[in-house]
């Protein structure tokens, strides 16, 4: 394979970055006209490596509860869904589709269903058959089945629970499972209602998906509590009409083209970037689930506090903010080789939201849960605009893919509002225009990092909004939120106090 090298000079020091691979609601102060007309390299922060042990190691640690395969005991009651009009289906290829080719969009992948047999608290309650346990505590279980769904998050509508109760949720086959105690859906609804939402969606607690058409409610309550406490209701799930192998499918052939993304593990001098990078999902307000990517970032004390970073038309709200699912090392087994990896680890407890601006398209979160071992905080750099011609790398999940890399540089700045960009000549481009020579972005890549190199590391210069970039049109631009504007406006108070 050539081997491709960027170079430009700035403050005195040669800059590079190299690459070879094969395939083709926040504060808005921000003022762009004082940024400086050379960047300051030394304004950065540097990455912070935890890999430490091994990702296998840490996932045996660190996996969630197991849950016996209880999904065929007695006491599990059933709520099954018809089938999904096929027009709903299609519906959402269609809406993909468009997404795909649409700046500041994220790709849809689930749709919203009625649960009408678990709308209400006491529809609900009449099925919880409960159980005594051994340790003097009793259980109930509910299993939602959507058919034809590739994944299946419960609306869960918590209107009271028992001190010490919990919310326990796993899959048909059982396995790890998520918990949620009282005391944290609490938290979460208060978050909520604090952001301003209304009550309904302040209590709605999203539950993970296990990959499949059924996930199964478990309700544990302690010794001496009254069930009659137990107010929960379900009367929504969020069906994952494909999965992601599905979705990058039919967006090739709606495009015409095979695909021209580069698979990441192909590309070993990035790897270590490449641990920063998450496949996001999350359902918003009214149920549709969504794809997007998000970069683990540093603080300047290398704290280990889980800052991510991804994009404001992902998540703008708490809402969203609680419902995201973070997958880890989620990429191929090998290079090329289209199977998952052994490695993949996931959180699915959240996030609170800290910062969100449309002026740069950014979301700047706080994870509700440790990374898991092995991940890389990625250094930032905010020393200004990046100059023109500077190469940079590019990794996300398009479709929601296993991890892709593209290789590219910056073209000039511009602006983006109401799904389209252009370029302007002066500082107040708040967004960098790319033009990719590698590799390509799509649906599900919104909110990744651009990369750009100072010496021998790596720092984030930006986050996607979107672009016309794409295998069919591979000289499209695409375009970056300046990650300098949304650090001195407000994300610097998190990252570097």
């Amino acid at each position: 394979m050539a081997k491709q090298t960027h170079w430009w000079v700035a403050g005195g020091l040669v800059l590079a970055i190299a690459g070879c691979g094969g395939g083709g609601g926040g504060d808005d102060n921000t003022d762009p006209g004082t940024t400086p007309s050379q960047p300051n390299l030394a304004e950065r922060i540097e990455p912070y490596d935890t890999q430490t042990k091994s990702v296998s190691a840490d996932l045996k640690s660190q996996a969630g509860p197991s849950v016996q395969g209880l999904a065929g005991a007695p006491f599990i009651r059933k709520v099954a869904l018809s089938a999904p009009a096929d027009n709903l289906l299609q519906k959402t290829e269609a809406a993909a589709a468009a997404d795909a080719t649409r700046p500041g969009t994220p790709i849809q992948m689930a749709v919203s269903r009625d649960v009408a047999a678990a709308a209400t608290v006491p529809l609900t309650q009449a099925l919880l058959n409960w159980q005594p346990t051994s340790g003097g505590s009793r259980l109930a279980a509910i299993a939602f089945e959507s058919p034809t769904a590739q994944g299946v998050r419960l609306g869960v509508r918590v209107t009271r629970l028992p001190a010490g109760a919990t919310l326990r949720f796993y899959g048909a086959a059982g396995g790890p499972a998520t918990e949620m105690t009282a005391a944290e859906l609490a938290a979460q609804a208060q978050r909520i209602r604090d952001s301003g939402a209304d009550e309904q969606t302040a209590t709605t607690y999203w539950s993970p998906d296990f990959g499949g058409a059924q996930t199964v409610m478990e309700i544990e309550v302690p010794a001496g509590a009254n069930v009659a406490d137990v107010q929960v209701a379900v009367p929504r799930v969020s069906h994952f009409t494909h999965s992601a192998e599905q979705m990058e499918k039919l967006i090739e052939e709606k495009a015409g083209s095979a695909s021209c993304n580069i698979d990441a593990m192909c590309q070993p001098d990035y790897l270590a970037q490449a641990r920063s990078v998450a496949r996001m999902r999350y359902t918003a307000e009214d149920g549709r689930g969504y794809y997007c990517t998000g970069t683990l970032l540093n603080d300047a004390k290398s704290s280990g506090t889980p800052y991510f970073l991804s994009a404001n038309h992902c998540i703008n709200t708490q809402a969203k903010a609680a419902t995201l699912m973070t997958d880890w090392f989620y990429r191929a087994s090998a290079c090329n080789a289209g199977t998952v990896g052994t490695g993949v680890r996931q959180l699915t407890k959240g996030a609170t939201l800290l910062y969100a601006t449309v002026s740069t398209d950014t979301s700047f979160l706080r994870l509700n849960e440790a990374p898991p071992a092995g991940v890389l905080y990625a250094g930032s750099f905010y020393g200004g605009t990046v100059p023109a011609g500077s190469g940079v790398v590019g990794l996300h999940h398009p479709q929601g893919d296993l991890e892709k890399i593209s290789f590219g540089k910056v073209n000039g700045l511009g602006v983006c509002a109401d799904d389209s960009c252009s370029n302007v000549n002066d500082a107040s481009g708040t967004f960098y225009e790319v033009k990719w020579s590698q590799g390509t972005t799509e649906g599900g890549s919104s909110g990744s990092a651009a990369f750009f190199g100072i010496g021998n590391q790596r720092y984030v210069m930006g986050q996607l909004y979107g672009g016309r970039a794409s295998c069919s049109n591979p000289t499209g631009s695409d375009y970056y939120g300046r990650f300098d504007l949304s650090y001195r406006a407000s994300i610097k108070q998190w990252l570097n106090p």
